[in-house]
């Protein structure tokens, strides 16, 4: 739109002038006039010549007045041309950077490319690393704990150390008394080995552990009055060894171990209990020898009253056989045993009886059970109170298991 009004402002200034110069020319030419001496003729010439260069030069300074375009072109474009050159050297230059920009930039790229491959790598390298250093802290917590377990068992071993170190002294000192006492007990194995001969060759009066004498000593009393019944008691087993032995034994009386005989003296005086004492064979006896015994305390108490039940069973008799009733009161007295031992009574250390029983009573029951058969019930009763210390009498009663009520 621009161009188009300057277009039309050159128009119309052109016609304006030369309007002008024609109107002039022709008023100089009428008027014949002269300049510079000049004839009117050429006088018109030159005002028409003056006229198209005040056009030319009107319509060069409206365009230069009007466009820098214009301005540059008439005024600069030497400079024009050398800012173009310097402009497509600088373009040139710039388009050459740009290839070597994109050459260093493809270069870039790859190595982009590569550095990511690398960080991928490092980030994997990285991962096992920080799994190895879990492992290795794992390590380390177990070794830590390895570390502190050992010094624990360490100082368990020091303390032990120090234990077998007390422990060696004391079997040091234990190994001689083992000499000393290996020797003795040498001595004991030649007196046993001599004993056995004379055992081979003597007569044993009694055996180990067999009852000398026995007895029942108040307790809650004095040692005084407590010694007083323990030596009575000695004496009744003085006198039983002399009687077994056929002759006077007066002069060699039975060995108790003292400590042993004082302990049962404070035992006694300080039990509520009456105790049952025994004095038994520490050993064989053979004749000749001295007599060695041990005493047995036990608590008395009554076991059975007089004409207490004490045990009842029943047995089957075929009658054909005339040792079956012997053998069915054996047994029945062994069961009788074997209940009075459990509740109480004190059994023969030889044999394991408690109980007695008349011979004649006793082959009165076979008789009565000699050719019988079907049940028949034994029952067995106390023949009179008996306390701990026994024998228990017994009263037997033989029933046919029909006639029950």
């Amino acid at each position: 739109m621009y161009g188009v009004l300057l277009i039309v402002v050159l128009i119309i200034t052109g016609g304006a002038i030369a309007f002008i110069g024609d109107r002039l020319g022709t008023k100089i030419g009428k008027k014949r006039l002269s300049l510079f001496g000049l004839r009117p003729r050429h006088t018109s010439v030159v005002i028409t010549i003056f006229t198209g260069i005040c056009i030319t030069t009107l319509t060069f300074g409206v365009m230069a007045a009007a466009s820098q375009n214009v301005r540059t072109a008439l005024f600069g474009m030497e400079q024009l041309n050398r800012t173009m050159r310097e402009t497509k050297d600088s373009l040139n230059q710039a388009q050459a950077d740009l290839q070597q920009a994109q050459v260093e930039q493809q270069q870039t790229d790859e190595a982009l490319a590569k550095s990511k491959d690398d960080v991928e790598k490092l980030k994997g390298q990285q991962q096992e690393l920080e799994e190895k250093s879990a492992r290795l802290q794992e390590g380390n917590r177990l070794l830590e704990a390895a570390k502190l377990d050992l010094l624990h068992r360490n100082d368990v071993l020091a303390a032990e150390n120090s234990t077998l170190g007390a422990q060696n002294e004391l079997l040091t000192g234990t190994n001689k008394t083992l000499t000393e006492n290996n020797a003795v007990l040498e001595r004991h194995a030649q007196n046993l080995r001599d004993g056995l001969i004379t055992i081979r060759e003597g007569d044993i009066v009694y055996q180990a552990g067999e009852v000398i004498a026995s007895g029942v000593v108040r307790g809650g009393r004095t040692q005084f009055e407590v010694d007083n019944d323990l030596r009575a008691l000695a004496e009744l087993a003085n006198r039983n060894v002399s009687e077994k032995l056929g002759e006077d034994k007066s002069d060699q009386d039975i060995w108790i171990y003292q400590p042993e005989y004082a302990e049962a003296v404070k035992t006694i005086a300080a039990s509520r209990n009456d105790m049952v004492v025994r004095i038994v064979a520490a050993g064989n006896l053979v004749r000749g020898e001295a007599i060695r015994t041990t005493l047995e305390l036990y608590k008395n108490s009554t076991v059975y009253e007089d004409k207490e039940f004490i045990l009842a069973k029943p047995y089957m008799l075929t009658g054909k056989s005339d040792s079956e009733p012997e053998q069915v009161v054996m047994d029945f007295l062994n069961e009788v045993n074997r209940a009075a031992t459990a509740k109480g009574i004190l059994p023969d250390p030889i044999r394991g009886t408690v109980g007695v029983i008349e011979g004649a009573q006793f082959y009165d029951i076979v008789g009565s059970l000699r050719g019988k058969h079907g049940s028949w019930i034994l029952s067995a009763y106390a023949n009179g109170a008996t306390d701990a210390i026994g024998p228990l009498r017994l009263k037997i009663r033989v029933e046919q298991q029909g006639n029950l009520p």
